[in-house]
């Protein structure tokens, strides 16, 4: 089942998406620009293989729950994200509002 939620920071609204599979949910928040993801996200492969893409991204581990994602600290973040000032640590709610 995939669930497509509002997700209001301020007074931005965004798009948050669960998608429950066997025995896992996958979680993202999606901005214009990038997104925060559950620990499925593969920053590897985003900054090695794909970074011709310069996609901005952050992940975070251990959440199973939209509300989860944005209350998390990141992990991890893309090459990209970093240029925005978005670091491993910060809460994935601050990282939506830079990638606003």
């Amino acid at each position: 089942m995939i669930n497509i939620v509002p997700i209001i920071i301020g007074s931005i609204s965004l798009i948050g998406v669960e998608v429950k599979l066997p025995l896992t949910t996958l979680l993202t928040i999606n901005t214009s620009k990038g997104y925060i993801m559950c620990g499925a996200l593969d920053i590897g492969l985003l900054n090695e293989k794909l970074a011709d893409r310069k996609i901005i991204a952050g992940r975070a581990v251990g959440v199973r729950t939209l509300q989860d994602l944005l209350d998390a600290p990141l992990e991890s973040v893309t090459f990209e994200a970093e240029k925005l000032g978005i670091i491993p640590g910060m809460l994935g709610k601050e990282a939506l509002i830079k990638m606003i």
